[in-house]
């Protein structure tokens, strides 16, 4: 049901950005901030289906992570946070086109993406957890992924970094489809968040799935905005509203409640 919301929910806005409704094409003009507020709100893309960052509670209400840090940042600038739920590689591609303002997903900072996206100042320092089965001790590095199998979204840093040490990816569509994979045998390993890990083994406690290696150096998890000088004054608005939620303590309290501890001052 989540997911055919999510497909009507996205096939109107792309409806109403061609009918004049939704974002328009004066929006990517001079000044989207200005836009944005004359909205009165900020389009912003999530998954929806990755706990504890976007996932949806035992009542079908959006929650997480990401929801709170994007309703405080769009608090502080006088606007509502209104978001659309899709999978994750369309997501980046409508934030390209105008269809998303942002996107609050845990997207990792990176080379590549640096290239097609602006970004605002980290709001969240997070290290990769190795995943494999509790009762495979074949995988004990990163370097053990060479001639194996894992799985994620295609597009994500973490499929980029398994094959990186020459692992097969298979494409899935969320966590609970990889956890199943894993489990199941079908893949080695698979590779996410640590604190993805961590809500998962809480959950979970009996599941047969161990942590194998973490990456040494965290990622730093930011809002991608399209390139251009109309985005520059919300990328800066936005970077002062998140400056002002670490110094308050409003981040580290939201990452400990959704993570067990503050995430947000960097490694």
């Amino acid at each position: 049901m989540k997911k055919f919301i999510s497909i009507v929910a996205v096939s109107a806005l792309l409806l109403s950005a061609l009918t004049g409704c939704g974002p328009k094409e004066e929006d990517k003009g001079e000044d989207l901030l200005s836009a944005i507020q004359a909205k009165g709100e900020m389009v912003i893309a999530t998954e929806g289906t990755w706990a504890p960052w976007t996932y949806h509670d035992e009542t079908d209400t959006l929650v997480g992570f990401d929801i709170e840090i994007a309703q405080a940042v769009c608090e502080k600038l006088g606007v509502k946070a209104t978001f659309v739920e899709g999978e994750w590689d369309g997501l980046l591609a409508g934030l390209e086109t105008g269809l998303y303002d942002t996107m609050a997903n845990g997207v990792d900072i990176t080379p590549d993406r640096s290239e097609k996206y602006d970004f605002s100042v980290p709001y969240a320092y997070i290290r990769t957890a190795l995943m494999v089965r509790g009762d495979d001790q074949s995988i004990q590095s990163f370097e053990d992924l060479s001639g194996k199998t894992t799985a994620n979204t295609i597009s994500s840093t973490y499929a980029t970094l398994a094959e990186s040490y020459g692992a097969t990816v298979t494409g899935v569509d969320d966590l609970s489809q990889t956890i199943e994979l894993l489990l199941q045998g079908r893949i080695d390993a698979t590779l996410n968040a640590e604190v993805t890990y961590a809500d998962y083994i809480s959950q979970h406690p009996d599941a047969n799935i161990r942590v194998a290696a973490y990456t040494t150096e965290a990622n730093h998890v930011a809002f991608p905005f399209r390139k251009g000088a109309e985005t520059e004054a919300l990328r800066a608005a936005v970077d002062q509203a998140l400056e002002e939620l670490r110094a308050d303590g409003t981040l580290g309290e939201i990452s400990v409640k959704y993570f067990g501890r503050d995430l947000s001052k960097g490694e």
